[in-house]
């Protein structure tokens, strides 16, 4: 089989010279630590503070469902997002492409878009740039924490963080200078670099430098081709950041640069990890995103802060229709749809915040501010059945005026609110001259009761509510009742608990929550069957009358010692749609909602300082989950091992790595129709398979002055 060879066929001489260079180089020092030391300890742990509610606030002090994921805080490599998001509590990734573009919180979130407009139900901001629907552009490169924001963030992100928000916080400078050098090499000729240098320049300004290259075939064989890289991975990164400050005023200027040029070309006729297509798909993505933050300090207890925001993105994906080659189907059936989208964004926030940015209940904190977005998304969709290509060019802009506030209603009793305004004007023509011009005026918010019930535990219940505009489908072939759709409200209920344990060095947060829906947007799907007798498949977004997600939620985080830690989550889930009979006539009341795992749970160990060795161990899991709302086709339940391994020598890292140990076969996408001529197009049930074991080496060498 391909995958078993590709196994073993590592290039196994790249790996044994590195690691040769690197003991030779580190020996004599190696020797010199174990005699005198008995290893490195885990660094001393620091307080995390939550930045995404625009006052840097500790996480043990901040309410609400939130997890922060550290991508270098392990020795397993991860390149992008969707390597880590495993390890929230009750989030999920959806593929569809080379890499997880859109994400599920609680079970709502899109889980594919071909047409306009692109609605997101999870945003995503990467430092200060909204990226919502756009997540290939999640490279992790010199990330400094994620923060995974579930339930309704309306109040301050507003209608793309219906049901949470994730926010990529790039490092910060170093006061003297430091760097890194990181080199990863891997089986499916996988190969890494990365790097960044940091400091801070005569005139006190901060600067940090960074970038990466990854590249590696695929997971997927073409038998027809006789290729193993039409499903590759080739990704370039580059950031910048530069920080000064003046009596009065801070100032950050953050630039990025993403190219992704990935191959795309996953799902077979056998279901397997072999491909027959001879047009193999694209998946590429060139993102530049710009933003200014500048903070004006008035006296001690108010500021002034400026965001601005700007990306440009040019996006291709395509895909080979009919997964195989001209001639495979009876009457010669070969087909391919290229989309082709150039999107910018704009973005201004203006917010004046108190000062007291770490206070638990003392005082009155407050954060007000007015909103600007924009965003220009132009698309050419060139497909074999289109006689000239498809275009259309859509606008959208959203204003709001938004506030909170934190009142001390005694020592141990607090009490937040919060309100936001938002206006949406959206805009939409394309070449069959279908226009649309919808405006929705929507208000969201929310309300928390804290109570500091000792030294060392807190609870809290809150109530809050997001919302979601409505919208229009594009398709020609839709009947015109499909076409609109209505804007979709969610109320969010919580209660939690915060608990630290002094004695163990441990802290637990428990939250229960429940999410009522209403008008549910509902991605869902249609086929017709063309004069040819070929099908079409049309994708497009309707209203569900009610639905109800509720559940629970655990995590817990321990310092068993200096050289061990330890972290676990468990989600729970239940989801449905009350009143709610899908496009084909099908009743799903009281049925599950797509991509809606009832439960996950992640386990990690990090360990450091035994003769210079460190390690950890990540287990992730989760159940099922229908597919689609259209049919009843599931994923099955699995568990994923990721082990890695390393040591120090001298100023060195190394660690071998190894993720998904037991070759686990998942999936992260799938279809029910008739696709195979062998069967007599039966309806069949298709997936996108999850990645195959993977392992390599990573050498890292750090250096400062």
């Amino acid at each position: 089989m391909f995958m078993q060879n590709n196994f073993l066929t590592l290039n196994f001489s790249k790996v044994f010279f590195l690691i040769l260079a690197v003991l030779i180089s580190g020996s004599s020092i190696a020797r010199i630590s174990a005699a005198e030391d008995n290893g490195r300890p885990l660094d001393e742990l620091e307080e995390v503070l939550v930045t995404a509610e625009f006052r840097n606030r500790a996480l043990s002090e901040s309410t609400g469902g939130i997890s922060i994921l550290q991508p270098h805080s392990d020795s397993i490599a991860n390149q992008h997002l969707e390597d880590l998001l495993g390890q929230a509590v009750n989030v999920s990734v959806s593929s569809g492409s080379s890499r997880a573009r859109f994400y599920q919180i609680r079970g709502i979130g899109e889980r594919g878009q071909f047409g306009e407009p692109l609605n997101s139900s999870v945003g995503l901001v990467i430092d200060g740039v909204d990226f919502s629907g756009f997540g290939t552009a999640a490279v992790l490169l010199d990330v400094a924490q994620i923060e995974v924001l579930r339930g309704p963030q309306g109040t301050l992100y507003g209608a793309n963080a219906l049901a949470g928000l994730i926010n990529i916080v790039s490092a910060e400078p170093t006061e003297d200078f430091s760097g890194r050098l990181q080199l990863d090499v891997g089986n499916f000729d996988a190969l890494g670099l990365s790097g960044f240098i940091s400091g801070t320049t005569d005139k006190n300004i901060g600067y940090r430098v960074s970038a990466s290259s990854y590249v590696d075939d695929g997971f997927i064989e073409n038998i027809h081709l006789d290729r193993e890289d039409t499903d590759k991975h080739d990704e370039k990164a580059f950031k910048l950041k530069l920080k000064g400050e003046t009596r009065s005023l801070d100032w950050t200027l953050a630039l990025g640069l993403t190219e992704v040029k990935n191959g795309y070309d996953a799902f077979s006729l056998d279901n397997d990890r072999r491909s027959r297509s001879d047009q193999p798909g694209a998946d590429q993505q060139t993102s530049r995103h710009a933003s200014v933050n500048l903070r004006r300090r008035f006296a001690e207890n108010s500021q002034l802060e400026l965001n601005v925001g700007f990306a440009n993105s040019d996006i291709l994906y395509g895909y080979d229709e009919d997964w195989t080659f001209e001639g495979f189907h009876p009457w010669g059936y070969s087909s391919t749809d290229y989309y082709d989208r150039s999107v910018n964004n704009y973005s201004i926030d203006l917010r004046w915040t108190s000062n007291n940015e770490l206070g638990r209940t003392r005082g009155f904190n407050w954060v007000t501010g007015i909103y600007r977005f924009v965003r220009e998304v132009d698309l050419e969709r060139d497909y074999t059945w289109f006689e000239v290509p498809y275009v259309s060019k859509f606008d959208v802009s959203r204003s709001a005026l938004y506030g909170q506030g934190t009142f001390s209603l005694s020592d141990r009793l607090s009490f937040s609110t919060g309100l936001r305004l938002e206006g949406h004007d959206s805009k939409f023509i394309d070449s069959f001259d279908v226009r649309f011009s919808p405006q929705d005026s929507l208000l969201g918010g929310k309300a928390v009761l804290e109570m500091l019930a000792s030294e060392n535990s807190r609870f809290h219940a809150s109530i809050s509510k997001g919302y979601k505009s409505g919208g229009f489908n594009t398709s020609g072939s839709l009947d015109e009742p499909l076409r609109l759709f209505e804007p979709e409200i969610l109320w969010n209920i919580e209660l939690g608990w915060i608990v630290e344990f002094e004695k163990s060095d441990a802290s637990l947060r428990a939250l229960l929550f429940k999410m009522d829906r209403s008008d549910v947007q509902i991605s869902t799907s249609i086929v017709r069957v063309r004069e040819d007798g070929s099908s079409e498949f049309v994708e497009f977004t309707g209203n569900a009358a009610e639905g109800v997600n509720q559940g629970l939620e655990l995590e817990y985080a321990q310092r068993v010692n200096d050289f061990a830690r330890i972290r676990a989550s468990l989600g729970l889930l239940n989801s449905r749609y009350n009143g709610y009979n899908s496009p084909a006539g099908e009743d799903l009341n009281g049925r599950d909602q797509a991509h809606a795992p009832s439960y996950q749970y992640s386990f990690s160990a990090t360990f450091g300082g035994v003769s210079d060795w460190f390690g950890d161990i990540v287990i992730q899991g989760q159940d099922g989950f229908y597919f689609s709302d259209t049919h009843d086709f599931q994923s099955d339940a699995h568990a994923l091992i990721n082990l890695g391994l390393g040591r120090y020598i001298g100023d060195f890292e190394a660690h071998f790595w190894i993720k998904n140990l037991f070759d686990q076969e998942y999936s992260v996408r799938g279809f029910f129709f008739g696709n195979d001529p062998r069967t007599g197009y039966a309806d069949t049930g298709w997936t996108q398979m999850g990645n195959p074991r993977q392992f390599g080496i990573s050498i890292r060498k750090d250096f400062e002055r």
